[in-house]
């Protein structure tokens, strides 16, 4: 079964799961062994990891980034592609690029381009509905794969208020997405949700994963949210990175390795990455 197959078979059951933000092979693989059935490439994430924002990037670099994701694992990898890079006519060049490199889905929200970086900070500047479901529409259209699935996010919650974000996310549903992103920020919100739209439904993951907003996986799902994006790991990748290498200037033991050594988070790491396989074939080729 193909990746955006097995994505579309996992939003039918009653289920929300997390897709945490990945940013390169490693990190796709650590989080394939810690048993996600899914992943997400953040384009926040993506952004932070090169020291930059979101809207610093193009669908080049994450198509790229894509591209060596998918080299290591075969779980469907959905791509936050932003504002879509541009207008209507704009989509078909983004969505060509994102099915040839192998996303599984693609996450397309109503902001402006170019974005702005205070989107990271709770201010939204949003286009008009009706441009926002005419880039859902070609995109729709111009998909060569009927499996490739489109995510329509809105912003508008916390912006312009929940009457707004049901009438865009009705509009782009309309329009042909196939999920809707609504970001919900408390279970009255999530049930309105579930009252008024039709699901499936994706938001943001927000603390560690043990609650939305309160709210019980078990509790998310009933509201028919699938999916729920978590960019916690790049948190703890920073946190653990700075406290790393200032215990290496400072001449310090680095306590994240407390209880282990050099050798033993190499082999950690070599088994991650399958240095066995890689050995074996060198061992029946030009290592005889």
């Amino acid at each position: 079964m193909s990746a955006r197959k097995r994505l579309r078979e996992l939003l039918t059951e009653p289920r929300a799961r997390i897709a945490p933000a990945v940013f390169n092979p490693l990190s796709a693989k650590l989080a394939q062994d810690a048993g996600f059935e899914m992943l997400y490439l953040g384009g926040g994430t993506l952004g932070y990891l090169k020291c930059c924002l979101e809207a610093n990037l193009n669908i080049t670099e994450l198509c790229q980034a894509g591209i060596e994701i998918r080299s290591v694992t075969e779980l469907p990898l959905i791509l936050d592609a932003a504002a879509g890079f541009g207008d209507p006519m704009h989509i078909h060049h983004t969505m060509s690029m994102a099915e040839a490199a192998g996303f599984a889905a693609i996450e397309i929200e109503d902001q402006i381009l170019p974005k702005r970086a205070h989107h990271h900070v709770g201010l939204e500047h949003m286009v008009p509905c009706e441009l926002m479901a005419a880039k859902v529409q070609e995109a729709v259209r111009t998909r060569r794969d009927p499996d490739f699935l489109v995510i329509a996010r809105t912003n508008a919650v916390r912006q312009s208020g929940m009457e707004d974000a049901i009438a865009r996310a009705r509009a782009y549903r309309d329009a042909g997405a196939d999920m809707l992103y609504v970001g919900v920020r408390n279970r009255a919100e999530a049930e309105r949700i579930a009252r008024e739209l039709p699901p499936p439904f994706m938001c943001a993951l927000p603390g560690h994963g043990a609650s939305v907003h309160g709210m019980s996986l078990d509790e998310i799902a009933s509201c028919g949210f699938r999916v729920l994006a978590s960019s916690i790991c790049a948190w703890a990748f920073h946190r653990a990175m700075k406290q790393s290498y200032r215990c290496l200037a400072r001449g310090e033991p680095d306590p994240l390795l407390a209880g282990s050594t050099h050798k033993a988070e190499q082999n950690e790491l070599h088994a991650t990455i399958g240095m066995d396989a890689l050995l074996a074939i060198e061992r029946a080729t030009v290592e005889k």
